[in-house]
């Protein structure tokens, strides 16, 4: 065989140096209705994030049905600008970092659904680009505020206090009858003689 054969076969069988990106997100999210939700995405890329790399977010609802983007990172952010997420959703990443993540503002029972962020770092092709998080939200526990206690404590329990307090001192100790003197004597009143 000759040599260029030769050392093409070699070539071929060398390990080739291939891009590639890793993105991570958690698994499954739960947070409570009203509350801001960070939906967290982070990434390791063979290459420093470059004016190309791009992060894209989209959505699927619980009910199912195909995913929908609705955030998009290429230099600046562009948040959506209609749809269930309009004016909900600010972006908390960091490319230099390798931070995607995002925040949905005031979560609400219809954002239940799994949340798919991709990473696009050019020249990185392989690996693994996207992650997703399942996001659970539920209804708010009412409770009782502290505020509320104080209130009812001022108003109902310290005076109630008060007044069993003053009730039980009158029992224990009453009041002595202050005897009048003897030499007084009413103007009125009728004497003999």
């Amino acid at each position: 065989p000759s040599n260029s054969l030769i050392l093409h076969n070699i070539y071929l069988a060398a390990p080739s140096t291939v891009s590639s990106i890793l993105v991570k997100t958690r698994a499954e999210l739960h947070a409570s209705k009203g509350d801001d939700v960070t939906l967290s995405c982070t990434f390791t890329s063979s290459n420093t994030p470059t004016s190309k790399m791009t992060v894209d977010w989209s959505y699927r609802p619980q009910t199912g049905g195909p995913p929908q983007t609705f955030f998009h990172f290429s230099s600046r952010a562009f948040p959506p600008l209609d749809g269930q997420f309009t004016s909900r959703i600010q972006w908390k990443g960091s490319p230099a970092r390798g931070d995607a993540s995002i925040s949905l503002v005031n979560a609400t029972l219809n954002d239940n659904g799994t949340f798919t962020c991709s990473v696009r770092n050019p020249p990185d092709v392989h690996g693994s680009p996207t992650s997703h998080t399942v996001l659970t939200i539920t209804p708010k526990v009412p409770s009782i505020r502290f505020s509320d206690v104080a209130v009812l404590l001022a108003l109902i329990l310290l005076p109630s206090a008060v007044i069993t307090v003053f009730l039980i001192g009158r029992m224990i100790c009453p009041r002595k009858k202050h005897s009048k003197s003897k030499a007084y004597r009413s103007p009125i009143e009728v004497t003999e003689g």
